[in-house]
């Protein structure tokens, strides 16, 4: 296979590669998530040559890396699912996949941020987890994905952009200050990977299960999207490593997220076994 040539930042350059204060039509963003899609799936790059910049750089797990060195872009993946979300202000995408094959498959968390200007995309930004991150099943994920509703909000319910990101804000801060107000939502559901923290009930809270110690989230990286009421964030989860949480916030609280860690070292971040997350769940 021909690799695309990807002009590859230092390490700590490309942790701080950003497009700011841009703003790019949302057909730009969602023909940039198809060609995406359309390169993971195939597992040839090129797809994404009409619209790569020169000099993109590609990020998996919070390092800069090369095609021939990616974890899955220069592989074929069947997606079993995709959601996307679109930044208009940020020129700025994310794309939640789920794989599941070659077993046991993958949940990919990637940002794709474009220059306005040329409309290329500069920076394809991954978080990419497998067997042995934390809490990972893509089955079980799947199956509580497919039941929730990220649709399009009404115009006259839509949050602010500096609501959503604030909300967000809030469920970070509380893991180093226990007294921050997070705007739960009655009912919030947490995927944490494969683990759903609640039955389905509707008195499901989102703060069942959090690390009982202080955890810094650093390098923090946005998509929000106020159409579907979502914010997107790439980070440094502290001791834990490579995450990615995305959040659907409606009428100002939370109602669900999502999260995928990718466990530098350590087998499921050495975190407790979760129950049932090794039997079957149902369709």
């Amino acid at each position: 296979m021909k690799y695309l040539p990807f002009l590859l930042l230092p390490a700590t350059a490309a942790k701080h590669f950003h497009f700011q204060n841009q703003t790019c039509d949302r057909a730009l963003l969602q023909q940039a998530t198809a060609r995406y899609i359309a390169a993971q799936s195939t597992g040839q790059a090129q797809w994404l040559s009409t619209l790569l910049a020169p000099n993109a750089t590609l990020i998996e797990n919070n390092e800069a890396v090369s095609i021939a060195e990616s974890i899955v872009l220069n592989q074929a993946l069947p997606i079993a699912h995709a959601h996307h979300i679109y930044d208009t202000a940020a020129c700025a995408t994310f794309s939640e996949l789920i794989s599941l094959s070659p077993g046991p498959g993958y949940q990919i968390g990637t940002q794709l941020r474009l220059d306005s200007t040329t409309g290329k995309i500069g920076k394809i930004d991954s978080i990419v987890t497998t067997a042995g991150d934390l809490y990972f099943n893509t089955t079980h994920a799947l199956h509580y994905l497919l039941r929730e509703d990220w649709g399009p909000i009404r115009a006259a319910d839509r949050d602010s952009r500096a609501a959503i990101q604030a909300a967000a804000d809030a469920y970070y801060a509380y893991f180093s200050d226990g007294s921050t107000v997070v705007p739960w939502g009655t009912p919030c559901d947490r995927l944490e990977g494969g683990a759903y923290m609640g039955p389905g009930l509707g008195n499901d809270t989102c703060d069942a299960g959090l690390p009982p110690f202080a955890v810094e989230m650093k390098e923090r990286r946005y998509v929000v999207d106020e159409v579907v009421g979502s914010v997107n964030i790439l980070s440094e989860f502290g001791i834990l490593g490579p995450d990615s949480h995305e959040f659907r916030v409606e009428k100002g609280r939370i109602r669900w997220i999502h999260a995928m860690t990718f466990c530098k070292g350590t087998v499921n971040c050495d975190a407790p076994e979760f129950p049932g997350l090794g039997e079957e769940v149902g369709w």
